[in-house]
């Protein structure tokens, strides 16, 4: 018997929706297709406005802008089920993450909130396949920081029987997992949030360059590191909180960016670029240092992993770790994430624990995800 799953992950970076169709059945993953479609630029902007708090009208806003996510959801659902040859009762659910708009775990209340827009039910009624959303919730509920969810994931599929590897997810925050050899089931995975991945770059580069992100990092490979504003940067006291932590757009936004930028006025736009490239490098790279430093292997996934300059400098930076792509792994890099959320709606439905109370800082295990039956 078949066990299909469609997971659907549209995340910081704001650049549109990856998809996966994944097959459990020989309780491995086989990942049988893969989708993407972007984001057009009004959905794209509009998502990008609502993680800026005070809009006009913004709960109006962001139900329309989640039934808008939603048929970009389903567009993708329909390519992979075509690809496949499979139809809505060939799949057993669909883990749909949602938009993060706000993330503020664990404030003003003790428990705080993290809001993915999504419209989940009309996406079950749209692909007539049963769906799994809001996973982030139930772990706030229970005192956690609802990030990040995809370690457990990635101890599944990248974890060593003899050796400890750290797995990394640039997206446009960049997070971190620290597995331990599984033969040594005593020891603790951990797994934080570190800090900016690509939304700062893609941010600048769209400001100065007018494209969408800054390709292999060759922008950033031409200016110059400006010390002064790495270590301002660096100084925020994110970076020195231990886990477990997680963060968002809501502190590492252009804001907090032109804030740090009003001492370097006459900065060159490729140097800022090279700085902000330095800063996910180093933070990153620190993550593994401080926590992990038994790691033998930096297995590196999300948009990131394509940013040869990036690349290079977590090799320089962690000298004694081989750092790879997820694709040198059996998973490229930009399906990583649709397929922990595959694999996350696959424990909801089976009512398993999808959370690592040792990561997130819960109160313990929890079964994560609302289902909206078809």
């Amino acid at each position: 018997m078949t066990e299909r799953y469609i997971g659907l992950m549209s995340g910081t970076s704001l650049d549109g929706v990856d998809g996966v169709l994944a097959d459990f059945s020989d309780g491995g993953i086989q990942v049988h297709g893969h989708a993407v479609a972007p984001f057009s630029m009004a959905l794209r902007t509009e998502l990008l406005s609502l993680n800026n708090p005070g809009g006009v009208d913004e709960l109006h806003r962001a139900a329309l802008a989640g039934s808008a996510l939603a048929r970009v959801y389903a567009e993708v659902t329909r390519e992979l089920l075509a690809k496949a040859g499979a139809s809505p009762r060939d799949i057993i659910a669909v883990g749909a993450h949602g938009q993060t708009v706000r993330h503020r775990p664990g404030e003003f209340d003790d428990t705080g909130y993290t809001l993915q827009i999504n419209n989940p039910a009309l996406l079950a009624e749209l692909t007539g396949i049963d769906v799994v959303a809001e996973f982030r919730t139930r772990d706030v509920a229970a005192g956690g920081q609802g990030a990040p969810l995809v370690p457990a994931f990635h101890r599944a599929l990248f974890a060593h029987p003899d050796e400890a590897v750290a797995v990394l997810n640039l997206g446009g925050i960049s997070n971190l997992s620290l597995l331990p050899a599984t033969r040594n089931d005593a020891q603790t995975i951990l797994g934080f949030d570190c800090g900016p991945g690509n939304a700062l770059m893609d941010h600048w580069t769209q400001s100065h360059l007018g494209q969408s992100y800054d390709a292999g990092g060759a922008w950033a490979a031409g200016g110059c590191v400006l010390p002064g504003l790495l270590a301002r940067l660096c100084a925020d006291p994110y970076f020195a909180r231990p886990p477990p932590k997680s963060t968002g757009r809501d502190l590492f936004n252009p804001p907090w960016l032109m804030a740090h930028l009003q001492e370097h006025a006459h900065a060159g736009t490729a140097d800022v670029q090279a700085t902000l490239a330095e800063l996910t490098a180093v933070t990153c790279a620190a993550g593994v240092t401080r926590h992990g430093s038994d790691s033998k292997t930096l297995i590196v996934c999300g948009g990131g992993a394509l940013n040869e300059h990036l690349m290079g400098r977590l090799r320089a930076l962690l000298p004694d770790v081989e750092v790879v792509s997820s694709g040198e792994r059996g998973l490229p890099p930009q399906q990583v994430e649709a397929a922990a959320f595959a694999w996350l709606a696959r424990a909801t439905i089976r009512r398993e624990h999808g959370n690592l109370a040792s990561v997130t800082g819960a109160r313990g295990g929890r079964v994560l995800g609302a289902i909206y039956p078809a």
